[in-house]
């Protein structure tokens, strides 16, 4: 007769075991988004705003006569239009937009997706005999991160841990600046010096630019708040696991009830690429 299993003690079923090489082993066309919205070289870059804050992406494919040529991002819009003092109706998608396309195949590992993503710096284009079929980012890379040893790393060694805050009387026009100029996608929102909350680039156009409204506001009104957190120690692929869950790209990591980090997506892309 087998032994008898000890109790307190699960042993990994083969479904178990299949399913994490399974997840090790995906492609770029089983995580890639499909739905590609696009925009063109003429369009405002305040139009481009309202898509994305109505879509709730963070990029554009930047189409000339019905050819994807490049990318505009919400990052190009906080550091080439509002830290600059640009009008976003007279700019153009032209003039701040990424060039060229990052362009990779369908049958490519995830993991190689990584690797091209952070030597590129950039969002992938995904073709497949010249003919796009989707778009991979960071935040599609880490909903799909395996259990594997690669991903058991600690975030103390990729999170930022100077991090930038802001009082909640400071007006969301200076922080859009702050964040552009320092090229961030977050800034910690203080209240009476304490941490309370949270303020992202994809909150200044949900909030703001695609409603029109004004940047005046003082970004204590608008935080995401409470802050959400975890502890530092955690492993990349438990950090990618909560940003999953929560449906963010940033998460503050604390020590001893203290701020000490942040991660964000592309950090735990980094992490899985090395």
């Amino acid at each position: 007769m087998p032994a008898p299993e000890k109790p307190g003690i699960e042993f990994p079923s083969v479904l178990d075991r299949a399913y994490k090489d399974y997840k090790r082993h995906l492609r770029v066309a089983d995580i890639m988004s499909r739905d590609v919205i696009t925009t063109t070289i003429g369009t405002s870059m305040a139009d481009a705003a309202k898509i994305m804050g109505e879509r709730h992406i963070g990029s554009l494919i930047v189409m000339k006569y019905g050819t994807p040529i490049a990318i505009v991002t919400e990052r190009d819009l906080l550091s080439k239009v509002l830290a600059d003092g640009l009008d976003l109706e007279s700019t153009t998608v032209e003039q701040v937009m990424s060039y060229p396309l990052i362009k990779i195949c369908p049958s490519i590992e995830i993991r190689e997706a990584a690797r091209i993503m952070i030597h590129r710096k950039g969002r992938l284009a995904v073709f497949e005999c010249g003919k796009m079929e989707g778009v991979i980012t960071a935040s599609d890379l880490i909903r799909e991160m395996p259990d594997a040893p690669e991903t058991s790393l600690k975030v103390d060694e990729f999170m930022t841990s100077d991090i930038v805050t802001v009082p909640e009387t400071e007006s969301v026009a200076s922080v859009a600046c702050l964040m552009g100029s320092k090229r961030i996608g977050s800034v910690i929102v203080t209240s009476n010096k304490k941490p309370s909350g949270i303020f992202t680039e994809r909150d200044l156009l949900s909030k703001f630019l695609m409603k029109g409204r004004s940047l005046h506001t003082p970004v204590g009104k608008v935080v995401t708040s409470p802050l959400k957190t975890a502890p530092a120690g955690i492993s990349i692929h438990e950090a990618a696991k909560t940003m999953a869950l929560q449906h963010v790209r940033r998460l503050p990591l604390t020590k001893k009830k203290e701020l000490a980090g942040i991660i964000t997506a592309r950090d735990l892309v980094e992490a899985y690429a090395r």
